[in-house]
């Protein structure tokens, strides 16, 4: 599961930005199989080497600023609810 690949993140927070303070991180089996400054090389290179929804890309950063995190799907896509009486979600 995906959140076993961010507890991996958290256990070894301190050592990982010792290596790769300010890189993206694609963590795959709760290893780091690739890092990059470049978040959309980053990315692509998670999509290429695990496939989607295989892999977490982790900003790797000291403290607890970069645990939120965005999701992304090219199923779906929602718009702002406030300038729509309804939702739109194209496939």
């Amino acid at each position: 599961m995906l959140i076993h690949n961010f507890f991996y993140y958290l256990a070894y927070q301190d050592e990982l930005v010792k290596q790769y303070n300010g890189q993206y991180l694609i963590i795959v089996d709760k290893k780091v199989v690739y890092s990059s400054t470049n978040e959309k090389d980053a990315l692509n290179k998670g999509m290429e080497l695990a496939g989607l929804g295989n892999f977490i890309m982790q900003l790797c950063t000291p403290g607890e600023e970069a645990y939120t995190t965005s999701c992304y799907t090219p199923w779906v896509q929602f718009t702002d609810a406030l300038s729509q009486s309804k939702p739109e979600i194209s496939y």
